[in-house]
């Protein structure tokens, strides 16, 4: 594995490791503040850790500029954000975190799956295959064993 590729391993599973505390966090704020402040608070220090971000890598809001300038479709990242972040505020206290993530995980793994069957936003096609299909299906049977009895 190259430098470049134990970095992007590390920062996926860090992110993994950091989205069960993100939905607990969040879920407890939102318990709180209300879902709604609790999600606003969350945009406002993304913004500003984000704008802190740009120029400690050495960059400025000029970048921003250029971003502006790629097709609206590309910007709806943060608009996605703030939905699974929503979803994460809502689901984490009333599923409990561990049945939220295996559904967000999934949704992830099963999108991810028709993305690169279909080759979708412009990446290379990557067929599903036998083993990806099976183990999609383990998914949905871990997630359904996931959640909660009550």
């Amino acid at each position: 594995m190259t430098g470049g590729s134990t970095l992007a391993v590390a920062l996926a599973a860090t992110a993994g490791l950091a989205g069960a505390v993100q939905v607990a966090v969040m879920g407890e704020l939102g318990e709180r503040a209300g879902v709604f402040p609790a999600i606003a608070l969350s945009v406002i220090v993304s913004f500003v850790l984000g704008i802190v971000l740009l120029y400690a890598a050495g960059s400025s809001l000029w970048g921003v500029r250029d971003a502006l300038r790629e097709p609206a479709w590309l910007w709806t990242g943060g608009a996605i954000s703030l939905f699974i972040i929503l979803a994460m505020t809502v689901a984490g206290p009333r599923i409990g975190i561990a049945a939220t993530l295996a559904i967000v995980i999934a949704g992830n793994l099963l999108m991810g799956a028709v993305i690169d069957q279909f080759g979708l936003f412009g990446l290379d096609r990557l067929a599903i295959g036998w083993p990806r299909a099976i183990g999609l299906v383990l998914l949905a049977v871990g997630v359904a064993l996931s959640l909660p009895r009550r």
